[in-house]
């Protein structure tokens, strides 16, 4: 049999920055995180190895799992909003698996507890026993979505590219805003061009543009904070919620998502009181014919620290451990 020496390395890499961890035993939690800048890297394999001379005494892990905020297959990765792509072959490791970023994330919800989530609308939610499908999206540098499945052998992920659908536009002002958008420059505005950190900015354009203001957009952080002092910025948070809560139920529909909606990325667990205040429950639930069904579906924002390296961690149990030897290997330096 083959041989997965522990620790394995695992990693959650999106368009801005790079988290890493190492796990030292089966079924165990991510231990020496760090997290690296993209743009400190040349490449994936250069962070790789910034990481474990740095942050991991200079292990050689047995295994890895790196989820990657893009298109996977294979061996093979492109990280979307920046400019790393590359086979995992490169890093050097006796063996890798590849995720999308999201589908990790997916992996980590059975083993999500109270404690780690917040609620944001909807019936209570029971975080265990609960054997219905489940989705998880959110906005950071993009916008993600995966589902998850039961399955007699377990929850099965499935990944998708759902942040490149059309933007869930509605309302007359919003629509506004991706006609003055496609005007600008944007002729074919996706969800993730609005559901995300750079959405928000480009969002505040939007709604300047349609006033015939000054459209230069402050960065999203400051956007956010000055939400409840300027009312463009309220006006661009509150946007931003409701056509979040639209996209979620369209989400929640296609994947027939029961089990619960998990609101993930970075950006969501700093801005929860606008969220709840916002219309994103309403919008979500927005669709006369099935409002029964979606009403009953909770909609959840992780706040767990760093929910994509347990699912990668859970991914890399699930595959080797039962199926192959494990040894432990304090030499594997």
């Amino acid at each position: 049999m083959s041989e997965y020496a522990l620790p394995w390395l695992v990693a959650d890499v999106g368009g801005t920055n790079a988290r890493f961890g190492l796990v030292r035993r089966p079924g165990g939690p991510p231990e020496a995180i760090a997290v690296l800048r993209d743009a400190d890297h040349e490449d994936l394999p250069e962070a790789v190895a910034a990481y474990l001379a740095d942050h991991a005494g200079g292990v050689r892990p047995g295994a890895a799992c790196l989820a990657i905020a893009g298109p996977v297959s294979g061996d093979r990765y492109h990280l979307t909003n920046a400019g790393w792509t590359g086979s995992v072959r490169d890093l050097g490791l006796p063996s890798a698996l590849l995720l999308n970023d999201f589908e990790a994330l997916a992996l980590a919800l059975p083993g999500l507890g109270e404690g780690d989530l917040a609620p944001v609308g909807g019936p209570e939610h029971k975080t265990t026993g609960v054997r219905e499908v489940k989705a998880v999206l959110g906005p950071g540098t993009g916008l993600g979505v995966a589902g998850l499945v039961p399955a007699p052998e377990g929850w099965v992920p499935v990944p998708s590219e759902g942040g490149h659908v059309t933007a869930p536009a509605t309302t007359e002002r919003e629509l506004a805003v991706l006609r003055a958008l496609r005007a600008d420059g944007l002729r074919h505005v996706v969800a993730e061009h609005l559901l995300s950190g750079p959405g928000l900015s480009r969002l505040y354009r939007g709604l300047a543009l349609v006033d015939g203001a000054p459209a230069d957009p402050p960065p999203p952080a400051e956007i956010l904070a000055a939400a409840v002092t300027d009312a463009r910025c309220a006006e661009t948070v509150g946007m931003f919620c409701a056509l979040l809560g639209a996209f979620a139920g369209n989400v929640a529909l296609t994947l027939g998502a029961r089990g619960g909606i998990y609101l993930g990325g970075g950006i969501l667990p700093r801005m929860l009181d606008h969220l709840r205040a916002s219309d994103f429950r309403r919008r979500f639930e927005a669709t006369p014919r099935l409002h029964e069904y979606l009403a009953a579906i909770p909609t959840q924002v992780i706040t767990a620290d760093y929910p994509a390296l347990m699912g990668a961690a859970a991914w890399l149990t699930r595959h080797i451990v039962g199926n192959n030897t494990v040894r432990t290997d304090m030499e594997n330096r």
